[in-house]
Formats: C-alpha cells, sequence, structure tokens
C-alpha cells in the first residue's frame, strides 16, 4: 500500500470550472477557486485523519474518522460528509442540504495524488493533479 500521509503541491486542472458550475458556484468565486494552486496536507493520529487544504485565500482544515460522518464548512453552504478508505484511495462523500450529492476521491502513489470531484446529479467531473512534496 501506498504512503498517503504527506503534503502535495497542484500541478494542473481539468475540467474545474464546469464542475463548479454544474455545482452552481457563482461566476467570480468559480474563477477565484479555478486559479488557486492548493497545497494538500493529510495527517493521521490514531484513528483521526485531516485533510488540510491551503490556498492563498484561506486554509481549511477536516479533522474525520473513517466511515463517520463529519460537517464540512463551505461558503454558503454546510455539507454532512463521510470519508471512507478503499486501497490507495480515500473516497469523500458530501451531501449539500438541498440533497445534491458530490464525491471527491483522493487516489494515492508514489509521486503524488489524484483528486477526483464528481457531482452525481450532472454528472460532471473534474481532476486536480498533484505532486507529492
Amino acid at each position: 500500500m501506498v504512503l498517503i500521509e504527506g503534503k502535495y503541491a497542484h500541478q494542473k486542472s481539468e475540467n474545474l470550472d464546469e464542475y463548479f458550475k454544474a455545482n452552481g458556484v457563482p461566476y467570480i468565486p468559480r474563477k477565484m477557486m479555478c486559479s488557486t494552486n492548493p497545497t494538500v496536507e493529510i495527517s493521521k493520529s490514531g484513528d483521526k485523519w485531516t485533510i488540510t487544504t491551503t490556498t492563498m485565500f484561506r486554509t481549511v482544515a477536516y479533522t474525520f474518522k473513517l466511515g463517520e460522518g463529519y460537517e464540512e464548512h463551505m461558503p454558503g453552504t454546510v455539507l454532512k460528509s463521510t470519508t471512507t478508505l478503499e486501497g490507495d484511495k480515500l473516497i469523500t462523500v458530501c451531501v449539500a442540504p438541498n440533497g445534491s450529492e458530490t464525491v471527491r476521491t483522493y487516489s494515492f502513489s508514489d509521486e503524488g495524488m489524484i483528486l477526483t470531484y464528481k457531482h452525481k446529479e450532472s454528472q460532471q467531473e473534474a481532476i486536480r493533479h498533484f505532486k507529492r512534496l
């Protein structure tokens, strides 16, 4: 099994603007999010995982136990999320207050991480590529 814990630097994105548009993100915040080059740090302490995402606009950290629900606070909304581990992947299922569901799949390799976003209703996908630091 590949090492999941570590720090990752954003390299490139695919279809990100279209994905955020399908999720109803307004134009200006969408463009701001698409212009960021986030750093993601993943750590584990006991049975608790923490994913910290840092951009030029803000730093957001979520701590959770695998298989247990937690809240993710996004601009203008709160998502109900659950993260599981399947092989070399962390999979986070998020449900918005309106019932809309998105899935983030963090796929790890020795070289880095690929983060895939999928909006269930529209089937819109986006991919962000990260290099392991």
